[in-house]
């Protein structure tokens, strides 16, 4: 439903966003990761419409977002900014339905008190916007973003401020907004909800350094070690597994090994092992967090 062609974004001789391809497609959820700087802001604002890239090209639901289709695709994206501009001197509810009329929704009145009811802001409705707390004001910006249940979600750090329960809350409305078919780009510093919630994760650092799967993005940095867990002392087995690694270890209950062909050797040794009497609890491939993973790719910027 998204796609970005080779998008380029220049303030001046600063090159923000450099050739960035991708695509998002419908009832998915891609995570847009990156370091502070790294054009993520830049990025959403150009695939919503709000500045034009210095080259490249958007399509949108299969229309190229130009200057004389930016309205009407407009129309089809919820965007929430890194800021929730509310008007400080409207209510809640006031805020919602300017909002609500803006984008000529059926009935305003009545989308509005369903959004306010599915957020949780019954208690805040009449309270103006300046009088809300940084994760409330998050969260009705967030309500603001989905009114029009729009096909295509362009989101800024959602979950910017907002207490773990809210956070739980948003997360289910984003798995049920994919389900029923939207495309959500979501920019986050929260590595722990990038792999929880995202179908692929995109890195970036002015230029797309990786996008996979989370698992598939792990398996990069794979160690090669294959843990064994054992009920009891492996000790009596150690020899038994040094035969296939000289510099296999012991570490608590759990054998360590670094086999260069994980996936094809493990059954030979989980095999070997059970024939010699071991009782196995867990065999696992050690795998790395998103976190290093990340982290690896950042580094190798510098």
């Amino acid at each position: 439903m998204i796609v970005a062609q080779d998008l380029t974004r220049r303030f001046g001789s600063r090159t923000v966003v450099n050739r960035v391809s991708f695509e998002v497609g419908r009832s998915e959820i891609v995570a847009l990761l990156g370091p502070n700087g790294a054009g993520k802001t830049t990025t959403l604002r150009m695939l919503a419409g709000l500045i034009a890239p210095t080259s490249g090209s958007i399509v949108v639901d299969g229309v190229r977002l130009t200057r004389s289709t930016g309205a009407r695709l407009r129309s089809r994206i919820g965007f929430l900014t890194e800021t929730p501009g509310l008007w400080d001197r409207l209510t809640v509810t006031e805020n919602l339905r300017v909002y609500a009329r803006l984008y000529g929704l059926d009935r305003p009145d009545r989308v509005v008190d369903r959004v306010v009811e599915v957020f949780g802001l019954s208690e805040h409705a009449g309270a103006r916007a300046a009088e809300l707390s940084k994760g409330m004001r998050q969260k009705v910006a967030l309500a603001r973003a989905l009114l029009h249940e729009p096909a295509i979600l362009l989101l800024d750090e959602p979950t910017s401020g907002l207490d773990p329960e809210i956070t739980r809350s948003v997360r289910g409305l984003l798995d049920e907004r994919r389900t029923s078919g939207c495309a959500i780009l979501v920019s986050t510093h929260n590595l722990d909800e990038a792999e929880r919630l995202a179908d692929r994760v995109a890195v970036l650092d002015r230029r797309l350094l990786a996008l996979d799967r989370p698992a598939t993005l792990r398996r990069r940095l794979t160690t090669g070690r294959v843990i064994v867990r054992v009920t009891g002392d492996p000790a009596p087995h150690f020899q038994l597994v040094r035969s296939f690694d000289a510099t296999a270890s012991i570490e608590g209950h759990t054998i360590a090994m670094r086999l260069d062909s994980a996936e094809e050797r493990t059954p030979e040794i989980v095999s070997a092992l059970a024939a010699a009497g071991a009782r196995i609890v867990e065999v696992r491939q050690e795998m790395p967090a998103l976190e290093d993973v990340y982290l690896h790719l950042m580094d190798g910027q510098h």
